[in-house]
């Protein structure tokens, strides 16, 4: 059966991108358990995983989890200046810099990989940036490296 343009848009309608979440344990961490307490609805996009700080997120755990099938990647830490390590969020954003450069050279979207800083007392905007960032990847459609990689 030959895809059309209307078909296509009705998958990406029911496209649920699955967005691999490295979240600091003491902020950003913090504000997803405050957004589920407070009952605060955000798709299911998100798989977390909790890291000691977003500065332990190494460049070969982005680009492993996005050549190994995510659809995108989330990096969430505390807000520049209220590290829990002091400048681990500095090392996080220098290195976020770095993997958006090797996206460049190897030709690949730069919006599949997001650096966000939210505190633990923000689990409203836990919930508007899990929304609005599976809104941006559900427009963009499935991960098309996925599919050259494992095919």
């Amino acid at each position: 059966m030959k895809e059309t343009l209307s078909t296509k848009k009705k998958v990406n309608k029911e496209f649920l991108p699955r967005i691999i979440g490295f979240f600091c344990n003491w902020c950003t961490s913090a504000g997803a358990d405050l957004a589920g307490i407070s009952r605060l609805q955000y798709p299911a996009s998100i798989v977390p995983i909790r890291v000691m700080c977003s500065s332990s997120v190494d460049t070969v755990h982005i680009l492993k989890s996005f050549f190994g099938g995510a659809d995108a990647v989330l990096i969430g830490g505390c807000h520049p200046g209220d590290c829990h390590y002091q400048e681990g969020n500095y090392h996080a954003r220098r290195r976020f810099a770095v993997v958006n450069k090797v996206f460049e050279e190897f030709g690949l979207d730069a919006k599949r990989i997001r650096l966000s800083w939210i505190s633990a007392s923000e689990g409203q905007k836990f919930a508007d940036v899990i929304r609005e960032y599976t809104d941006e990847i559900q427009k963009s459609g499935p991960n098309s490296v996925k599919e050259e990689v494992f095919l």
